[in-house]
This record gives C-alpha cells, sequence and structure tokens, in this order.
C-alpha cells in the first residue's frame, strides 16, 4: 500500500466523512483512497468554492471536514478560502498535494501561504510516521480549533507505508472549567446588576450552551441576544433581543445601550457586536468568559474575563446564585420585544417600483414565502444585513456566516456547504450580484448535488458598499457600477429554475416552487433599489 492510499484510509477511519475539493494529479490518489474509504467527496469547480464549502460543512456539522488540493496553484487558489476559515477558528483539515523541487512550475512555499493567513501548517515527512503525522493534523485541527495545512509531498506518497496500526477518531476536546474564584466574582457582579445583558457568540453554539446561559440569565433577569454568528441561539425566548451590533435593530441597540451589565459568552465583543464600543455605556460593567484566555480583552478593556468553556461556566455561576431577581426583565420591556425587536417589524418607507424592488419588501416576502426550516449562507455586501436579519432562522444551526474576511463571493459555497450538513432544511444563499457572478460556476455543482437550494441575488448592478461608501464624497463610481445583467439566464442555462423580480407580484413563481416538488434549485434574480447604503453599512462606516 501506498503511503497515498494509507493516509486516506487513516483520515477516514479518524472521523474525516465529508472531502471537498478539486482533483488533480497530485492529490488524484489520495482523494480515492478517502472515497475507498468511506468518505464523501464533493468536487467543487473551483478551489476557492471547496474551500468555502468545507469550512461551512465543518461550522454546521460540527465535525473536521477536509479539502483535498493540488500542488501550488490548487493552493493557491482555495487561499481566500482557508483563510476565512482560519480567521473564524473552523476546525478545518486541508490536504494539499507538494512539490519539493524548486524548477517545478507547482512550487511554492506551502507553509508560507498557510502561515500567512493564519493557518497551521504541518508535513508528512516519511513513510514511516506518515499515518501518525495525518492522524496529528486531524487532533490538531479540533483540539486547537485551527484550520491546518497538511502538506503531502508527492515523492512521500509514491513510498510504500508499512502495516500500520488501528486507527480512531480523536477524542472530543475536552471543556476548560472554570476556576472557583472567577466564577464568584462572576456571581457577584451579575447579583449587583440592574439591567443584565448577555450576548452569546461562536462559543456559546450548543444546545446545553444555550439551555445553560437561558437558565442563568432567568436567574439574574438578563436579556439574550447574539452576535450575528450565533444567531437563532434563544429562538422564541420571549427575552431575547435578537442580534447585538450593526445588524442591531434600533430597539435592541437601545436596551443593549442601556445595560449597566454586559456578558460576552464566547464572543469576541468585536468593533461589530458592539458597533465600535457605541453599544457599551459609560458606566457599563463589561465581562467576558471565553475557554482562550488569549481572547479575553482582545479587543476591548473588560472589568472581568473569565477563562472556562461557556456551558461550564453558567452553570457553576447558576449552581452559586441566590435567589430569581427581575433584573432587566419587566412587563413593558417584554411588550417592546414583542413587538419592536424584529426588522421586519420596525415600520419603514418602502422604496420599491415598478422596475425596483426594496430590499426589505423584498426579504419579508422571502421569510413568508419560504419554509421556516431553512438553513441560510450569506456572501458579504450592503446587501448581507437584509437576507441575516429579515429571514427568521429556527435555531443557532440555521445561519452560516463567513464573513471573517469579509470577502464577496463565498456565500454560494457557504450555502452549499451547509445544506450538505443540514439535508433535513431547505438551503437559502443570499447573495449580491459582484459575489454571484464571482462564483457562478458553483451554480453547476448545486444542479448537480441534486440540492433543492434557493438562490437570492440582490442585483443592483454594482458593489453597492463602495458605492455608497464613496457617493458622499462624489468620487467617479465608473469603476464600481455596471451594465445590468440577465443573472435569471445564467442560472437556466445551469439548469436552475429562475425568475426576474421587480414587484411583488414577481414572486408567485416563488410560492409555486416552493409548493411544488422542487426538482431543480431555484434562483431569485431579484432587481433592488439602490437609492440608499443599508443600515448596517452606516453603522459600519462610521468605523472607518
Amino acid at each position: 500500500m501506498k503511503v497515498a492510499e494509507a493516509v486516506g484510509r487513516a483520515l477516514t477511519a479518524a472521523g474525516v466523512d465529508h472531502v471537498f475539493g478539486v482533483v488533480g494529479s497530485g492529490n488524484f490518489h489520495l482523494t480515492n483512497a478517502l472515497v475507498a474509504a468511506g468518505a464523501r467527496f464533493v468536487a467543487a469547480r473551483h478551489e476557492g468554492g471547496a474551500a468555502t464549502m468545507a469550512d461551512a460543512y465543518a461550522r454546521m456539522s460540527g465535525k473536521v471536514a477536509a479539502l483535498s488540493v493540488h500542488q501550488g496553484c490548487g493552493l493557491t487558489n482555495a487561499l481566500t478560502g482557508i483563510g476565512e476559515a482560519a480567521k473564524s477558528r473552523t476546525p478545518l483539515l486541508v490536504l494539499a498535494a507538494e512539490t519539493t523541487e524548486t524548477t517545478s512550475n507547482f512550487y511554492v512555499d506551502q507553509d508560507a501561504l498557510a502561515h500567512s493567513v493564519g493557518a497551521a501548517s504541518t508535513r508528512v515527512t516519511s513513510a514511516e510516521d506518515a499515518v501518525e503525522q495525518a492522524c496529528g493534523a486531524v487532533r490538531r485541527a479540533l483540539h486547537e480549533r485551527r484550520t491546518v495545512l497538511l502538506n503531502l509531498p508527492l515523492e512521500i506518497q509514491a513510498l510504500d507505508a508499512p502495516e500500520g496500526t488501528p486507527v480512531s477518531p480523536p477524542p472530543e476536546r475536552p471543556p476548560v472549567e472554570p476556576e472557583s474564584h472567577a466564577v464568584a466574582e462572576l456571581v457577584q457582579t451579575l447579583e449587583r446588576a440592574e439591567r443584565p445583558v448577555f450576548v452569546a457568540g461562536r462559543g456559546a453554539r450548543t444546545p446545553h450552551g444555550r439551555d445553560a446561559l437561558t437558565a442563568l440569565a432567568e436567574r439574574h433577569g438578563a436579556l439574550l441576544a447574539t452576535s450575528a454568528v450565533a444567531r437563532g441561539l434563544f429562538h422564541d425566548n420571549p427575552w431575547s433581543i435578537d442580534v447585538s451590533g450593526g445588524f442591531s435593530s434600533p430597539l435592541t441597540a437601545e436596551l443593549v445601550r442601556g445595560a449597566d451589565l454586559i456578558v460576552g459568552w464566547g464572543c469576541a465583543l468585536n468593533m461589530w457586536t458592539m458597533r465600535q464600543g457605541r453599544l457599551i455605556g459609560p458606566e457599563t460593567t463589561v465581562v467576558q468568559v471565553d475557554d482562550d484566555p488569549a481572547a479575553l480583552g482582545r479587543h476591548r478593556t473588560v472589568h472581568l474575563g473569565v477563562t472556562g468553556d461557556v456551558e461550564r461556566t453558567a452553570r457553576r455561576a447558576l449552581e452559586s446564585s441566590g435567589g430569581q431577581r427581575p433584573g432587566y426583565r419587566s412587563p413593558t420591556i417584554r411588550e417592546a420585544i414583542a413587538a419592536r425587536v424584529r426588522w421586519r417589524d420596525v415600520s419603514y418607507v418602502d422604496e420599491s417600483s415598478q422596475e425596483r424592488i426594496d430590499p426589505r419588501t423584498l426579504s419579508i416576502a422571502l421569510d413568508d414565502l419560504l419554509p421556516a426550516e431553512r438553513v441560510i449562507g450569506v456572501d458579504s455586501g450592503n446587501f448581507m444585513g437584509y437576507p441575516s436579519m429579515f429571514l427568521s432562522v429556527p435555531d443557532h444551526n440555521s445561519l452560516c456566516f463567513t464573513q471573517a474576511f469579509q470577502s464577496i463571493g463565498l456565500g454560494l459555497s457557504t450555502a452549499i456547504g451547509a445544506a450538505l450538513a443540514r439535508p433535513d432544511r431547505l438551503p437559502v444563499a443570499a447573495l449580491g450580484d459582484g459575489g454571484a457572478l464571482m462564483s457562478a460556476v458553483e451554480l453547476d455543482t448545486v444542479r448537480r448535488l441534486g440540492l433543492p437550494m434557493v438562490v437570492v441575488v440582490y442585483n443592483d448592478d454594482a458593489y453597492g458598499a463602495e458605492v455608497h461608501h464613496f457617493r458622499p464624497g462624489e468620487f467617479p463610481l465608473d469603476t464600481v457600477v455596471f451594465p445590468p445583467t440577465d443573472i435569471a439566464a445564467i442560472a437556466r442555462g445551469y439548469g436552475f429554475e429562475a425568475v426576474t423580480v421587480r414587484t411583488l407580484a414577481d414572486l408567485e413563481p416563488v410560492r409555486d416552487w416552493a409548493a411544488g416538488p422542487r426538482s431543480a434549485p431555484l434562483l431569485i434574480d431579484a432587481k433592488v433599489t439602490a437609492e440608499h447604503g443599508s443600515w448596517w453599512l452606516e453603522e459600519a462606516f462610521k468605523g472607518h
């Protein structure tokens, strides 16, 4: 057995059951070995798309996923997606063939490429150690919550591998137990607070974490918010105020700003979640709980930092807390939350015309038309707040938010990876026209996989963020504005059903598609109004 086959078998035995990629000569035998051992291989049309699919699959499944790429150019094609995964601390294994011959056309410093975008890098160095080194990369990805590049030199892949020892999946990452004195100080801080707000982030995105935080918030009268990546964690809780930060509704921003205590649970409390700090009052106490001590206070000064697993820390705090306190909760607050915390319940002037539809009107209509059991992948751009906040989500595994790198063009592949992780839900990809055209090649992947996906394109014929950023300065905008493109026609060429939407009446085929067999995916080319930048973009520009 060659090393390539031995490594492929070992990785599958170590728990890697989904591999995304584009196959070339250097990763051909390794990828086939993974498939032969039982892993599912998802062929993308571009390595960048494959990287983001793998990232999204890992986020939504909770498993280590793998990306398989050719040496050199295969890896460079995937770098933006790898960078997004690395910045998001996604446990992802990148399997890259490698040439060590500096005269080869494919030669690049692959270690340097990985490090440049924040990924870890390791290498198979001998036939004797290949299996252990590959399994070590899986353990590192899981236990360190990192994106790990495993370089596989071509000459070593071709060697004979020794008979290996049995391989099994690595144990789960052990939870970090908080120190008792830190828990005691946290409880004292909670008991002094009159208006506490909990903000849960990526580190709280588990049912157990949700339940522990809900119980502790009930005891101390805290309102419950999330970062964008954890949206849906407190779905249907009457004290949930949805997303804190640039996406916040006016009421949510008001309530967070009025808190005398903000506790970030597995949440970075960064510029986005706290609106460059403007959501933190001058007298507000800020606490951060995270199982990584390096995360505490990284983005802003905190009055108390607690190193510990979110669920463990919340349960220990609950055990040490006294009787129930009203805190920030009152009948008046509850009525306001029910009436005004959702963006779709905030009144607005509909700017739709016969030629273009207001993105708010579009998003509210889609929220009503599409099944509630959905999983949403969102691209980056001026439009992205509308699908992220106006489309409801049933839980914390419903919105896949690949925005750590702020790259456009990732949304379609995000939705593909999320769809494969959650086959029980309707996948929805929300894209701008720039991102849709940049990633259109993966429409083929959607159709080939038979995914019953809805792709919504918020089409303003421009890079809208740049238009609204630079228009006030009266700069020329020719470089960021484009002639109209019939994206619906492009989608039909890939085998989609497609509809062009300018008014609400144009959405009737969407109702028919949702009620039908959904035998082909659907693309909605929505010609949206473009007079104003989105509310979240205005907030973001305040930080420039």
